[in-house]
């Protein structure tokens, strides 16, 4: 496994079939990702997870689109790429971090000091809460 910097064209097949594979491919396209960092995660070859990171001009940065394929979960990859981001975030001088997570997926960001902010809200079906986390 090794984690490297990747275009926002790259994240684009994953992101759409492990977050919204009922979506056309251009719901998982980002407006700002020609602003972000984007990450991937690749076994031999082959990328099997990506995340995507933004840091404004006030040193809040947001993760968005973190999605590993179902072949790869639990195996301690999504961790290993969120705990390369949390760094590059404060690398670029990040002094918050946040996300809108399916509420599903709270408790793996509570690994990583991360808690809840706001009201539940919905994307489509899916209930979603704001985590966000100071960095050092």
């Amino acid at each position: 496994m090794h984690i490297q910097p990747i275009t926002p064209e790259q994240t684009h097949a994953l992101r759409h079939q492990v977050l919204w594979p009922d979506k056309p491919l251009a719901y998982v396209q980002l407006p700002e990702d020609a602003d972000g960092h984007h990450f991937g995660v690749f076994e031999g070859e082959n990328l099997v997870a990506v995340i995507s990171l933004f840091v404004d001009a006030r040193g809040e940065a947001r993760f968005r689109k973190f999605a590993t394929h179902p072949d790869f979960q639990g195996q301690g990859i999504g961790t290993a790429l969120l705990t390369h981001v949390l760094g590059e975030a404060i690398r670029l001088g990040a002094h918050a971090i946040w996300c809108d997570s399916r509420q599903s997926a709270a408790d793996f960001y509570r690994l990583f000091g991360m808690e809840p902010e706001g009201e539940v809200f919905y994307k489509g079906p899916i209930p979603y809460v704001r985590m966000q986390r100071r960095l050092p």
